[in-house]
């Protein structure tokens, strides 16, 4: 019996490609890292009167759980869809950069990151995006089991369309798959707060730093530093944001995430997206439809949203500053007994940013 199941494993190890096998590596490395880090954490922050969420990490397993079955069919349908369609950008390409050369791989480094930019920002900017995004920013503590809760239906939403043209531009899709791969796994090590700035290097390179304001729900760090690896692109399209000494950062989204039911988590901005635009084309309206989907998480017809840009208005009319409201204050019409009531429409609903 036990000679079958050796040959059973045997078996499978040998019917994965490359690419699955390095997947599989990293994940199980990632696993075992981002464990040992959560025991450090739970030793070490027990005297700050602070609790490692294991619960959360487990919800994080799981989710991965699903993601796998998910992308089961061969290698899901980023395999499935992307390379296919990469493929053919790439045979419709306008030259054919030499991937034997420096500057070859330096010019694969930019574009990879300034695709990656725009993808990355639209994952916060467009709620069609943002529904499948939203699960990477939906725990509530910053550490390295973030790094790797992504969705299970990350794939499926196109996202890889933001690198097509990287293909037009002479990049083969497989060299596509390999810099987008590299860009995440130099992501992992910055989730954590452990790390603290870096001096010169922020506003430079993606450090821990730049990443913990990118995670933050604190108003005034929403939609901020999208980079991967470096943020040229923050600078140069006006969203990075350094991290400031005197605000203590609030993880999750907006509107926290109280489960820990991994589908739920994964699938409950989805079903946000339906019900708004089933509300909307009932009354008539493809306008609102589309834009329950392609316009920023919290918006609504009519200015009645919750956006980014109207949460820090509601934030700049209460207190004449761009900063110092938490969340919920702005979601919930409360305030602090100091600052007395917020007044908001009982109509809004709260956006999960």
């Amino acid at each position: 019996m036990m000679d079958a199941m050796i040959q059973q494993v045997s078996q499978y190890w040998q019917g994965l490609g490359a690419t699955q096998l390095m997947m599989v590596t990293l994940g199980v490395l990632a696993v075992s890292v981002t464990a040992m880090e959560g025991v450090f954490l739970s030793r070490h922050t027990r005297d700050k009167g602070e609790t490692y969420d294991w619960a959360a990490f487990w919800t994080t397993i799981r989710i991965n759980g699903w993601r796998a079955v998910a992308e089961a069919l061969p290698m899901g349908a980023v395999l499935g869809v992307a390379l296919p369609f990469g493929d053919w950008m790439y045979q419709q390409r306008l030259w054919t950069v030499p991937m034997d050369t420096w500057w070859g791989w330096v010019a694969m480094f930019f574009t990879t990151e300034f695709f990656y930019y725009w993808l990355h920002r639209s994952g916060h900017r467009i709620r069609w995006y943002w529904a499948s995004h939203q699960v990477h920013h939906s725990g509530n503590q910053y550490n390295l089991a973030a790094a790797f809760r992504q969705s299970i239906t990350g794939k499926i939403s196109g996202g890889f369309v933001f690198f097509a043209p990287q293909c037009l531009l002479g990049f083969s899709p497989e060299t596509v798959l390999l810099s987008y791969g590299v860009n995440l796994v130099y992501q992992f090590w910055i989730h954590t707060d452990l790390v603290p700035k870096r001096g010169w290097l922020e506003g430079i390179l993606n450090t821990p730093s730049a990443h913990r304001v990118h995670h933050a729900a604190n108003v005034e760090y929403l939609d901020a530093n999208y980079g991967g690896t470096i943020l040229l692109f923050d600078r140069l399209f006006g969203t990075y944001t350094p991290e400031k000494d005197d605000v203590k950062i609030r993880y999750g989204l907006v509107k926290q995430v109280t489960t820990y039911s991994a589908l739920t988590i994964c699938l409950f901005e989805w079903g946000n997206i339906f019900k708004d635009v089933f509300k909307a084309l009932k009354t008539g309206s493809i306008k609102d439809a589309l834009g329950y989907m392609f316009m920023p998480p919290g918006w609504a017809p009519n200015g009645k949203g919750l956006t980014t840009e109207q949460l820090r208005e509601q934030m700049q009319a209460l207190t004449g500053s761009p900063t110092g409201v938490p969340p919920e204050a702005l979601l919930d019409g409360k305030m602090d007994h100091q600052m007395g009531q917020l007044e908001l429409n009982p109509g809004l609903r709260s956006p999960a940013h």
